[in-house]
């Protein structure tokens, strides 16, 4: 598959991520051409250069780079041949080689950054969305994302996490309900809140409701909420909402949030709670140290 066609097959649209391919192009490029390519390289110098890992992680944006290459190229009116050696998902160490681009060395060069700022990106949701998961081995508990996301880079960001094995929450405001604290307050209450959005919508929109105490959550519960998400709560609280949860003889699924670390991933994910919805994954995720090397 060439990389329009991977991206289609990850649930992202083609012409989303080409757009944003030519803004990032685009920005390199505002004040004119690369004048130090430009000085330094003659236009006709052919070569190869590898995309390497300077550090250990996960990969995210694979396809996405490939089409930062053949756009730019297209573009300046030559071809460049990209050979992938890992794809998205994979697992690197310093050293391993993701992929390698062959052609007029000065369009490489050019298009090298724009590349690099997105596959580091991506690859760091990936790989901190892997560590959490890791954290959580042994457990049921699955690591979620939130809409904490960098603006415009949402859908990609979002399928990074999926990389990273971990999964997704809500992708805007229309695609589920999330009835947070400020709803619960102008509604009037929990149950209030969450009829009025069944009311409204119907049964098949995804409701998940946001709690700070037991007692909301067994109110959620007697409403007939089947995600609830449990807010700044101890271990030991969220062990004993996920009992009234069994207790109700309903499938209801809970997720912690809120003052979530790493090495508090273990014990989190021991009180039985199904998710974990960790915001740093897509807002303070580090970037993958990824470098590009001329042979």
């Amino acid at each position: 598959m060439n990389w329009r066609e991977q991206l289609g097959a990850a649930g992202l649209d083609p012409e989303q991520v080409t757009d944003l391919v030519r803004r990032a192009l685009a920005e390199d490029l505002k004040y004119g051409l690369d004048v130090t390519t430009t000085a330094t390289i003659d236009p006709a110098q052919r070569g190869t250069a590898d995309v390497v890992a300077r550090a250990p992680g996960r990969l995210a944006g694979v396809p996405v780079a490939c089409g930062v290459l053949e756009l730019f190229a297209a573009d300046a009116g030559v071809h460049l041949d990209v050979e992938v050696q890992l794809p998205d998902g994979s697992v690197v160490e310093p050293g391993s080689s993701v992929l390698s681009v062959s052609g007029p060395i000065p369009a490489i060069l050019t298009a090298e950054r724009t590349m690099l700022n997105i596959l580091c990106q991506l690859s760091g949701v990936a790989t901190l969305t892997g560590r959490w998961q890791e954290e959580m081995s042994g457990t049921t508990a699955r690591v979620r994302d939130t809409r904490k996301t960098v603006p415009g880079l949402r859908e990609l960001q979002k399928y990074a996490v999926r990389c990273g094995g971990g999964v997704n929450h809500r992708m805007g405001l229309g695609d589920a309900a999330l009835i947070k604290d400020n709803h619960v307050a102008a509604a009037g209450s929990v149950a209030a809140a969450y009829r009025a959005v069944r009311d409204r919508f119907g049964d098949d929109l995804p409701v998940e409701v946001e709690v700070d105490t037991t007692d909301q959550a067994r109110e959620a519960i007697a409403a007939g909420a089947d995600l609830i998400l449990l807010d700044n709560m101890p271990p030991h609280q969220l062990r004993e909402c996920v009992a009234l949860g069994r207790a109700s003889g309903r499938k209801v699924l809970f997720e912690a949030s809120g003052g979530l670390s790493l090495e508090s991933a273990a014990e989190v994910a021991a009180t039985g709670v199904d998710y974990i919805a960790v915001g740093a994954l897509t807002h303070s995720a580090p970037v993958l140290d990824l470098g590009l090397d001329l042979r």
